[in-house]
């Protein structure tokens, strides 16, 4: 793992001008384009808001903040997964002629997504303020380091789905459906209490739980989050970024062959 650090230190040039390229062009030739970065979780706050706080009534207050903290996270994880994937396949020609650590193209994917979401916590802060719930100063500082986990888990599950989706192309396709079971498996649209007891242990075995909750007691509740939630969520993290590069690094030999 250290001679990774080190290799990707020497190629940060690289990840930066990926990223940046990235960032430039996800929106190129839209009328709106960066202002995407923010409407797009806009918009699914108001769906979301309008069906569980009106037709649904969840009976929380303030749904709509309830639901946004968590929602922007939850977009950063969704978007890195489904869409970074394919970064490897999408790159097939630079991966086939050109010797660089294959961990960049995944990494600056990741990167390219939190910078986003680091832009809408903008809006959420904003939110926050508006809403009239203000800041706990003392829970606000674990704040970076529970985004950083989340960083380290979801670079780790795309390292891992990228490499795999090189040889099971069918992986991109499924992958949109496993996401979008996975954000009604985690409390993003609800709180966790709602979830029956008989099933709580199982609940809490799903990675983003511990991030969302964790994210949702700084800025919702104005909560120190719990201990065992951060030191789930930091477990899950380097879990899924040691096992993630293993895979990869295993798997990165046979990528130009099957690209």
């Amino acid at each position: 793992m250290l001679s990774l650090f080190k290799n990707l230190y020497n190629y940060r040039q690289m990840i930066f001008s990926l990223t940046h390229r990235e960032l430039r062009g996800r929106y190129k030739g839209s009328v709106l384009g960066f202002l995407w970065t923010f409407l797009n979780p806009l918009l699914q706050l108001f769906v979301y808001t309008f069906v569980f706080s009106v037709i649904m009534r969840a009976g929380i207050q303030k749904y709509y903040l309830f639901l946004f903290v968590a929602l922007i996270p939850w977009i950063f994880f969704s978007t890195s997964l489904a869409g970074g994937c394919g970064c490897i396949i999408a790159s097939g020609d630079m991966v086939k002629k050109i010797y660089f650590p294959r961990e960049v193209l995944p990494l600056a994917f990741v990167v390219t997504a939190f910078v986003n979401m680091l832009y809408c916590f903008v809006v959420v802060f904003a939110a926050v303020f508006f809403a009239g719930v203000g800041f706990n100063l003392v829970a606000l500082l674990y704040l970076p380091l529970v985004l950083f986990v989340e960083f380290l888990f979801t670079l780790g599950v795309t390292l891992l789905a990228s490499a795999l989706t090189v040889y099971v192309r069918d992986l991109q396709h499924i992958l949109g459906i496993v996401v979008m079971a996975w954000q009604f498996l985690t409390p993003v649209m609800y709180a966790s209490d709602k979830v029956p007891q008989q099933y709580q242990t199982i609940f809490k075995l799903n990675p983003m739980t511990p991030i969302i909750e964790a994210i949702r007691s700084i800025l919702y509740y104005k909560q120190v989050p719990d201990v065992s939630t951060l030191l789930s969520a930091a477990l899950w993290g380097v879990f899924f970024i040691v096992f993630g590069e293993i895979v990869f690094s295993r798997l990165q030999r046979g990528f130009a062959e099957e690209l």
